[in-house]
């Protein structure tokens, strides 16, 4: 399994979460360690459902002693905006989180928009193959289960390429397995995934 491993000082949360970086998130990760090099002390960082950016938004504001509004589309923009213009005062870092930036992000304030577009854009990626194998194994660790490298790889395979749908596939074939007592393999995932029969 090719995953780069993270930086020291980007160790995980105190939950014991772990953000795990490919190619797909990489350069997401690179951009927050030299945040310094950005054009204002503002970063947009956008992503899918759950491919770890608030858990990198909190190790990245542990760090720097950043500023963090998550779920920045259900804000309030004024305090979005005041915080982006604090930012620039104060030096003090601010990463907004959110699915996408404008114009997919409907931003009403005019002021606020510029001031997004004028802020480093930090994308992570729907996952590359080695993310994707690594996603499921770790969804299979969380369940206790044995991360059997072939099911793996079919299942990063053949799951819809999220980082959602990688995460619940574990989740969904632990629970077929247990209703039917069977053991998860690559026939129970075939049907519970695709709805073939086992």
């Amino acid at each position: 399994m090719s995953q780069l491993a993270l930086p020291l000082d980007w160790a995980p949360g105190p939950s014991g979460d772990r953000f795990l970086v490919g190619p797909s998130n990489a350069r997401a990760v690179e951009m927050l360690e030299r945040w310094r090099d950005w054009p204002r002390p503002a970063g947009l960082l956008t992503g899918p459902p759950r491919s770890g950016r608030s858990l990198l938004a909190r190790v990245f504001a542990r760090r720097t002693g950043a500023e963090v509004i998550d779920d920045a589309e259900s804000a309030d923009e004024a305090v979005i905006f005041h915080a982006w213009n604090r930012a620039v005062a104060d030096g003090r870092p601010l990463l907004i989180v959110a699915d996408m930036g404008p114009p997919a992000w409907a931003v009403a304030l005019p002021d606020l928009r510029s001031r997004l577009g004028a802020s480093a854009a930090i994308a992570i990626e729907a996952p590359d193959d080695a993310l994707a194998r690594s996603l499921v194994t770790l969804a299979f660790e969380r369940r206790g289960l044995a991360a059997d490298p072939t099911l793996v790889e079919w299942i990063a395979t053949h799951a819809e390429r999220s980082h959602a749908s990688l995460l619940d596939a574990a989740v969904l074939l632990d629970r077929a397995a247990m209703e039917r007592r069977r053991r998860p393999t690559i026939a129970l995932a075939r049907e519970v995934l695709t709805g073939s029969p086992a």
